[in-house]
């Protein structure tokens, strides 16, 4: 019975100020999505080494329409911890980011520490991004050590790095990892960008005035197994580069001149072999592998192109990132 009164009291809360008595110090923000067989140790690990930090905190989940038992699981655990547990409740699945987006707008703390529920990155290192913090830095990105993922994952992951720094000059050397750290300064601005699609430790990136990294443990999944297939993974990585860059438009437009130039060098020499030599029957096949090649570009720049329209259209239509169904939440 508490955990349904608390449910419906605070259906429409509104979540104190920043600053406000009583808000804590930290924040750590985790997305959850069908993470049933992981929950546990998860809880049993996470607020021993948060506990340890000796720091007011509070722990912001996030229930992204899980299918399984999850969601139960988390209001059982804010039944056991409602001094230090909130838990939001999407009414369906809207994807991890628009998760972490929606525990940004709804912490408190002066530091936020984004971290996943499968446990591959130890909560007992949240402290080395808090010294870092204490450095000065306003953005603590992560690397891990020793990472446990399959070969062809690394080598992904290696490959979107490099070229995510190509096309747009953000410095991260594992983009992938969720455990990072955010200032409230930086998380305000990211909570201020209304766009749909958006890759957020990029952007926090562009708004932070002194980033860093630290170098994290890396585990195998305790439990479930992973929701990014190689297909999420390549549209995470084609939100990225086209929400943050205009070069992929520009070196097509540079490709397109430069394939306008030798085809018209190929038409000059076409015509002047006939003019010198006549009418040749050879040659058929050369010029369908160029019209193929020609016309493979010319569907790849639509689908380039495509990606941009397709943004505009998501932001033109306006439509909410996502729909919270309730907060499970302490009252002030």
């Amino acid at each position: 019975m508490l955990m349904q009164e608390v449910f419906f009291l605070n259906k429409h809360l509104t979540v104190p100020l920043v600053g406000a008595d009583g808000a804590p110090v930290l924040s750590i923000v985790i997305p959850v999505y069908n993470e049933e067989a992981g929950l546990a140790a998860l809880y049993a690990r996470l607020y021993p080494a948060l506990d340890a930090l000796k720091v007011s905190y509070e722990v912001v989940f996030i229930d992204d329409g899980s299918q399984d038992l999850s969601a139960a699981l988390l209001a059982e655990q804010f039944e056991r911890r409602p001094d230090v547990t909130r838990v939001i409740f999407f009414d369906g699945n809207f994807g991890q980011h628009h998760a972490i987006l929606a525990g940004f707008s709804h912490c408190r703390g002066e530091r936020i520490v984004t971290l996943d529920a499968d446990l591959q990155n130890p909560p007992e290192d949240i402290q080395l991004l808090l010294d870092a913090m204490d450095q000065g830095h306003d953005c603590v990105g992560s690397i891990r050590r020793d990472r446990q993922d399959s070969a062809w994952r690394r080598w992904a992951s290696h490959a979107m790095n490099r070229m995510r720094h190509r096309f747009t000059g953000i410095v991260m050397t594992d983009q992938g990892c969720m455990m990072r750290a955010y200032s409230r300064r930086v998380v305000q601005l990211v909570n201020q960008c209304k766009e749909m699609n958006t890759f957020i430790p990029a952007l926090a990136y562009q708004f932070s005035k002194n980033p860093t990294e630290v170098t994290v443990g890396h585990e195998r999944r305790h439990a479930g197994k992973s929701k990014y297939s190689l297909y999420s993974l390549i549209r995470l990585n084609f939100d990225l580069v086209t929400g943050f860059s205009v070069v992929p438009l520009q070196a097509f437009s540079m490709l397109g001149i430069v394939v306008s130039l030798l085809s018209g060098l190929l038409f000059l020499l076409l015509a002047g072999r006939r003019v010198v030599l006549g009418a040749e029957e050879g040659g058929l096949f050369t010029l369908f592998a160029l019209l193929f090649l020609l016309v493979g570009l010319a569907l790849f720049g639509v689908g380039l192109l495509g990606e941009y329209v397709g943004r505009i259209y998501q932001e033109v239509r306006a439509r909410p990132r996502y729909v919270i169904n309730a907060i499970l939440e302490r009252n002030p």
